[in-house]
């Protein structure tokens, strides 16, 4: 399932980096928090992994 807006793709991408061990999980913040807590490392890819163009900045 893709990203709806470019806020919720880097918010994906934030707790993939956390899954991973590549940052602290402590440094996440809001979505990127609950997303790390309840989504599988292969759906925050999905989400990440979503291009920026023609995407909104933030979904109405």
């Amino acid at each position: 399932m893709p990203a709806k807006s470019q806020a919720q793709q880097r918010a994906a991408g934030a707790a993939l980096a956390a899954k991973r061990g590549e940052i602290s999980k402590s440094e996440l913040k809001g979505a990127s928090k609950e997303m790390y807590k309840s989504m599988t490392e292969k759906e925050l890819e999905d989400f990440a992994s979503t291009k920026h163009k023609n995407l909104p900045e933030h979904k109405d």
